[in-house]
């Protein structure tokens, strides 16, 4: 492990990870902490090809509301989100806190 996150790749990779972690805080006002340990949860064990990995086929803001809800219903921009329900936390012992959080 290098860095913030957990998962086995190269530098391209990293930054499209961090993206991601930029979209959830952007979309969701969570900290940076919470953003990557969820990135962490999902994905932390996985090897991936040097950028662009084939995730790399969606968007950054595509995979924040997966990171983030979890189980994303239907993937629109324009969707109502109002009763979609926030995914759990890693447990707070858990290796995908590589940030102080925060609060």
């Amino acid at each position: 492990m290098a860095g913030e996150f957990m998962m086995d790749a190269d530098e391209g990779m990293r930054r499209f990870f961090s993206q991601i972690a930029d979209e959830m805080i952007t979309l969701f006002g969570i900290d940076r902490a919470e953003a990557v340990a969820r990135l962490n949860e999902a994905w932390g064990s996985l090897t991936f090809d040097p950028y662009p990995d084939l995730v790399c086929h969606e968007s950054a803001e595509y995979w924040a509301y997966g990171m983030y809800y979890g189980d994303v219903p239907y993937w629109d921009e324009q969707a109502d989100r109002s009763e979609w329900q926030v995914g759990p936390l890693p447990p707070a012992d858990s290796p995908a806190w590589t940030l102080p959080r925060s609060g």
